[in-house]
């Protein structure tokens, strides 16, 4: 396409070819700057609310001390399980089916401690709801939270329209190497294409961690330690 261009081109229509492409160029990098940003940021969500999950999950066991202390055996238990369902939630990925097992298995633990501690409230002290109940709520809803980030990327047409401009780009390029020796520029063109390629892959592999070369495995260590410190 490009020697075929250069053959007829004038001057003029030079002139403004180069002005297009640029702006093409300009707004592929736009496009790449904000979808990292956002990946990123997503990334960095993730990374907290599964450190703020630990915390609630700690801060409420060590509140069932409020409660009398017949009832916290087996409110203890069923932490422990709890909290075990919940770090196999993602340590299974990218299992989806199994996932979505031990998820449910979570939210039946999350039910019968709730049932439970409500149920032990009634004979334990004045204190002991105003201490204990936030504590069990925000356990709960990081859940709902994490569950939703889980299911949260970049949309598709984001990314295919971003793979198309790539391409694109890659044209305008080789067209523009129609009036050059390539073989001298053949290190910046496959320069360009592996750069332009890892881009997008760590893009992607930052929307969906755990699936890829980026991992959280390092950030589950805090809900393993929490479980460890349930005796």
């Amino acid at each position: 396409m490009g020697t075929r261009r250069v053959e007829k081109e004038t001057d003029g229509e030079r002139h403004v070819r180069n002005a297009l492409e640029s702006a093409i160029f300009a707004l592929l990098g736009l496009m790449i700057a904000f979808t990292y940003s956002e990946a990123a940021s997503r990334f960095e969500t993730r990374l907290s609310l599964t450190i703020q999950e630990a915390n609630v999950i700690g801060t409420a066991y060590l509140r069932l001390d409020t409660l009398p202390a017949s009832t916290q055996p087996a409110l203890r238990e069923k932490f422990r399980q709890y909290t075990a369902a919940r770090i196999a939630r993602y340590q299974v990925l990218p299992d989806v089916e199994a996932s979505e097992v031990h998820a449910a298995r979570a939210l039946v633990l999350q039910r019968e401690i709730w049932t439970d501690a409500v149920a032990a409230l009634k004979d334990a002290g004045s204190a002991a709801p105003i201490l204990l109940l936030p504590a069990l709520n925000d356990m709960i809803d990081i859940t709902t939270t994490r569950a939703i980030m889980l299911r949260t990327y970049t949309p598709a047409v984001v990314m295919v329209i971003l793979a198309v401009l790539a391409m694109v780009c890659s044209m305008l390029i080789g067209s523009g190497l129609a009036r050059r020796r390539t073989r001298s520029l053949s290190l910046h063109t496959l320069g360009f294409a592996l750069v332009l390629t890892a881009t997008l892959y760590v893009i992607l592999d930052l929307d969906h961690p755990r699936l890829g070369l980026i991992q959280l495995d390092y950030v589950d260590q805090a809900l393993f330690d929490v479980l460890a410190g349930m005796k």
